[in-house]
């Protein structure tokens, strides 16, 4: 054999064992590595409903506007809980007038002799005055629901966030609890990484993560819990409330796919995080986790 031959041999062996290497790290690193390109940003949706129903009588916000904590959205029409305020005042007025004659009755009877007034008028005197009290008090727990209600026609910002997806105009008629806008809260943006099953005993709650959202910027976060349930759709119930078995079996079987919240630690200057977006989720599994330890994950025995 020629030196030729064999440098050339020498040189396809390296090649293969190289080949076979990155290959088997490749393998592994997809096989074994917790990630999954299957991952959506999620946040807290406000549902923003009027706690009164009345005639939309001003909008003060446009469709995706950033909106601060205690901001004015909407103005529901408050003439008619303006007269409900008066009418409420006026029978507060009333009952206190009944109260006082009430409560000056009783006070001159019992300043009468035994002999001139009996017992039985004066307990009915002191009784009628305290009903009248009760009346009076019942006026203005009535003055301050009148009051609240007309506050309420005010519909603020509970949280800081965006308005999205608005759909609510000037004449429209909102009914109480009914919602009729939304605000994302932009503070509690979080990534929802659904991980095959076989992933999961490398991820630890606490374990560090890198998030690359589809634009290609990167945010770094780290494992906050992960879910006890999914939904099983080959064993749902029967009418008679006991299993339905599903008699089929398929010989590939895929594996199930489990959401892991992951917690949001950084976000760069300039990212646009919208709920629902695609995210791919890499997990670096840490040995020294302050969080949580290998295995916590599992349940107690």
């Amino acid at each position: 054999m020629t030196l030729k031959s064999v440098f050339s041999l020498l040189a396809t062996l390296i090649i293969l064992t190289v080949a076979v290497i990155i290959g088997r790290t490749l393998w592994v690193n997809y096989m074994d590595t917790p990630w999954t390109r299957d991952g959506r940003v999620r946040a807290e949706i406000i549902n923003v409903a009027p706690d009164v129903s009345g005639v939309v009588v001003n909008v003060l916000v446009r469709d995706n506007q950033q909106v601060k904590k205690g901001d004015l959205l909407m103005q529901i029409d408050p003439d008619h809980y303006q007269i409900a305020v008066k009418q409420a005042e006026a029978l507060v007025a009333s009952r206190k007038a009944t109260l006082q004659m009430r409560l000056l009755n009783a006070k001159r009877r019992a300043a009468m002799d035994n002999e001139v007034v009996s017992r039985e008028s004066l307990d009915d005197a002191s009784n009628t005055a305290a009903a009248a009290d009760a009346d009076y008090q019942q006026a203005l727990a009535a003055l301050d629901a009148a009051k609240l209600n007309l506050e309420r026609t005010q519909v603020r910002s509970a949280v800081d966030g965006y308005i999205t997806n608005l759909n609510v105009y000037r004449g429209d008629y909102a009914r109480a609890g009914e919602a009729k806008l939304a605000v994302v809260d932009e503070n509690s943006y979080w990534v929802y990484g659904y991980f095959e099953e076989t992933k999961l005993p490398h991820i630890a709650v606490g374990d560090p993560a890198e998030l690359q959202l589809m634009s290609g910027e990167r945010l770094k976060g780290h494992v906050e819990s992960i879910a006890r349930a999914i939904y099983d759709r080959d064993n749902p119930e029967s009418r008679d409330l006991v299993a339905d078995v599903n008699p089929t079996f398929n010989w590939v079987r895929l594996a199930q796919r489990v959401p892991v919240r992951i917690h949001i630690d950084q976000v760069p200057k300039g990212v646009l995080l919208a709920a629902g977006i695609t995210t791919t989720v890499i997990v670096n599994p840490d040995s020294k986790n302050p969080v949580g330890e290998k295995g916590a994950t599992a349940p107690a025995q």
